[in-house]
């Protein structure tokens, strides 16, 4: 009735006007913004803040250098051959397909190849790392900085300490070789993939040094030097990630190699798996984390915290970092 009453008070000869939904409103995007397609012997790239979360597609392109400077949903890699490649931090995954000769450098959750031959790629990955059909194939721990990438892995939802990069499941594995193998500990990446040239892409302040690098480079699957080695763990606080960093750096100062880190969430069933007969001492650990959440947020409100006989103590989510140190010699 309301409708009714609305179109009879309009003005004789005056157009109703169209509805307006939300999504009439939203940014139109082009999808040739977001594709490499049919180059040849050229550099290209987008700078920070230019994909923003989209989906990204590279195809067709040959003897071509490509870099995407920002985090994207997911990049697919198309019949491209003696490319070098760079990806910022992808949400999704990234597929490489019938591709040749390429070397690349890149972050993602999700990592498969499918048809292809000689790729080089120095990898951060949270999954493991899926190659199908594909041979000579070789990985090395991704290490590069500019000032945006801490941010996009976040914008992305990517761990820096999850990197299984070594951990490669080959599909379509062959008898007696090895479809897959890991670049040299000392392979220099600006030998691989240098750094861009043209002045535009040359603005963004670059680093490939592994002690700059925003993700840290572990030995990953490679031969242990040494049979000594540590676990550390660092808990849920203000300055986790820094003090992470910070440690690190100074056991690999003094001699010492990083094996591997990961970031997960641990309850008390986890810690006594982990920690064993020292657990007892790690779960109050556990609760205080979360007790500092919960006065985080209800900061000058009473609360009254009771523990219910179906609930273990200590039965609470928090985040630990840890990182296999190994002893060097």
């Amino acid at each position: 009735m309301r409708q009714k009453a609305e179109k009879e008070s309009q003005p004789e000869g005056e157009e109703e006007r169209p509805k307006q939904y939300s999504w009439d409103q939203r940014e139109k995007v082009d999808p040739k913004d977001f594709m490499f397609s049919g180059l040849k012997d050229e550099t290209v790239g987008r700078l920070p803040g230019k994909v923003a979360g989209q989906q990204f597609l590279i195809q067709d392109c040959e003897n071509c250098n490509i870099y995407i400077f920002d985090h994207s949903a997911t990049v697919t890699i198309d019949d491209c051959t003696n490319c070098v490649i760079f990806l910022g931090p992808v949400k999704g995954s990234v597929f490489f397909r019938n591709c040749r000769d390429c070397k690349c450098a890149l972050a993602c959750q999700q990592f498969r190849v499918r048809d292809c031959r000689k790729l080089e790629v120095f990898l951060c990955c949270a999954t493991q790392p899926i190659i199908e059909s594909s041979a000579h194939i070789k990985f090395g721990c991704f290490q590069w900085y500019y000032p945006e990438l801490a941010f996009q892995f976040k914008d992305a939802g990517l761990s820096i300490f999850n990197n299984t990069w070594s951990n490669i499941h080959d599909f379509t594995p062959v008898s007696g070789e090895l479809n897959w193998s890991l670049l040299p500990e000392d392979a220099v990446v600006e030998d691989h993939v240098p750094l861009p040239t043209t002045e535009e892409l040359k603005a963004i302040r670059l680093s490939t040094e592994a002690s700059k690098s925003i993700v840290p480079v572990s030995r990953g699957q490679r031969q242990k030097n040494s049979d000594e080695s540590c676990l550390v763990v660092l808990f849920a606080g203000d300055y986790t990630i820094a003090n992470a960093r910070k440690l690190i750096d100074e056991m690999v100062g003094k001699g010492f190699f990083l094996v591997q880190t990961k970031e997960v969430s641990m309850k008390a069933e986890d810690a006594q798996r982990v920690f064993r007969e020292k657990a007892p001492d790690f779960l109050p650990l556990l609760n205080k984390g979360c007790q500092l959440i919960v006065n985080e947020i209800f900061n000058g409100t009473k609360m009254f915290v009771s523990e219910s006989k179906e609930t273990a103590p200590g039965d609470v989510d928090s985040f630990y970092n840890f990182a296999d140190i190994q002893m060097g010699i």
